[in-house]
């Protein structure tokens, strides 16, 4: 009888859970391909209570489509998390993998190199091919670079586009609070009014910084690829083509940059 070579496929699913500084970043794995991702609010202990009691995720709080898990065979959930006090919600869940920078097949890192931009980093570099550049445009803004020899070479952190909007809003006395979801199309430079001065300055800046750390990477590294991820990704990539298009040609876009890097540190690990 002529054996089968194709490997058979499994169907086994996983969550992946980055906890980040202003969400619950989720996404589901069946046969180790991403199969969706969502967010929702950071867990409370009465959720965690509920939780175990109902042995579900929800995708939303106002969702009829909860993932179920098994109290005899629970999903395994893979998680890596920047918020300890939410990480430690999640230590009596029965099967979790915690990712710590240990498990990341990253040269040169320094203790308090955050999860979330080492997992990206060796995401976007094992998908994409090293040298990478990632950009990680959620509630800080970081830049996190490897070389050819997937080791780091360094980074920045600056305040992202939201935690500057909510600064001037909430620290001042007449600035009002504006939404990033509102912005649809780049801003005068030169505005007439308050709500358009503040995304002028606030917009520019950023593109402006994010420019030069572009340029400064590709001297280093001319044949490296760029990639762009985080809530504001999309935003961001969006007007940089507006801006300075001969910079977006080298760009990628990709949402779930985290959770392809926690499905390489999975393979990786098995």
């Amino acid at each position: 009888m002529k054996q089968n070579t194709h490997q058979q496929r499994t169907d086994n699913p996983w969550l992946g859970l980055m906890i980040g500084n202003s969400r619950l970043h989720w996404a589901l794995f069946v046969d180790n391909t991403l199969n969706s991702a969502w967010d929702t609010d950071h867990l409370s202990e009465s959720d965690m209570q509920q939780l175990a009691k109902t042995n579900t995720i929800p995708l939303s709080p106002s969702s009829s489509r909860p993932i179920f898990l098994s109290p005899n065979l629970p999903i395994t959930l893979v998680l890596a998390s920047v918020v300890p006090s939410q990480t430690k919600l999640w230590q009596t869940y029965p099967n979790v993998r915690l990712i710590t920078l240990n498990n990341i097949p990253l040269k040169g890192m320094y203790p308090t190199l955050g999860i979330d931009r080492a997992i990206a980093l060796y995401g976007a570099g094992k998908t994409y091919g090293f040298p990478i550049l990632v950009i990680d445009a959620g509630t800080a803004l970081t830049f996190t670079g490897a070389d050819a020899n997937q080791c780091l070479v360094g980074g920045a952190i600056l305040p992202g586009l939201s935690l500057q909007f909510t600064s001037l809003g909430q620290n001042t006395g007449q600035l009002p609070l504006l939404e990033t979801r509102l912005i649809t199309s780049l801003p005068p430079r030169f505005a007439m009014n308050t709500t358009e001065a503040i995304q002028s300055g606030v917009i520019y800046t950023l593109l402006a910084g994010i420019k030069d750390f572009i340029q400064a990477w590709l001297s280093l590294f001319p044949e490296s690829k760029i990639a762009i991820t985080g809530g504001d990704g999309n935003f961001f990539k969006n007007f940089l083509q507006t801006y300075i298009p001969e910079i977006t040609e080298k760009l990628i876009l990709e949402n779930n940059l985290i959770f392809l890097g926690m499905e390489k540190i999975l393979i990786g690990n098995n």
